[in-house]
């Protein structure tokens, strides 16, 4: 199942929600090419979907739920991918 939460996140001008599939992410994937998104919204485990997006995805049968409960799903899904498993490393400028 596929759920996006409201877009409250600011960033580049606009407001954004948060797209995860439960299921896997390939559906996500699948989902998210079919909205119409570029592969570069994908973040570790959601797309970031702009807010003129978010009533598409409803219609196309994205379930609404909250921030928190898209963190919930992720979790129990067992496809949550926290940052600092993401591979990114962080620069420390300590000292500089």
């Amino acid at each position: 199942m596929l759920y996006i939460d409201t877009p409250r996140w600011p960033a580049h001008g606009r407001l954004w929600a948060h797209l995860i599939s439960d299921v896997s992410v390939a559906e996500l994937h699948a989902f998210a090419e079919l909205l119409g998104l570029p592969r570069r919204g994908f973040e570790r485990d959601h797309y970031d979907v702009p807010a003129d997006r978010v009533q598409a995805a409803v219609w196309l049968g994205a379930t609404s739920i909250t921030g928190k409960e898209i963190v919930a799903r992720l979790k129990a899904a067992g496809l949550r991918r926290p940052r600092h498993l993401s591979g990114w490393t962080v620069v420390s400028r300590a000292g500089k």
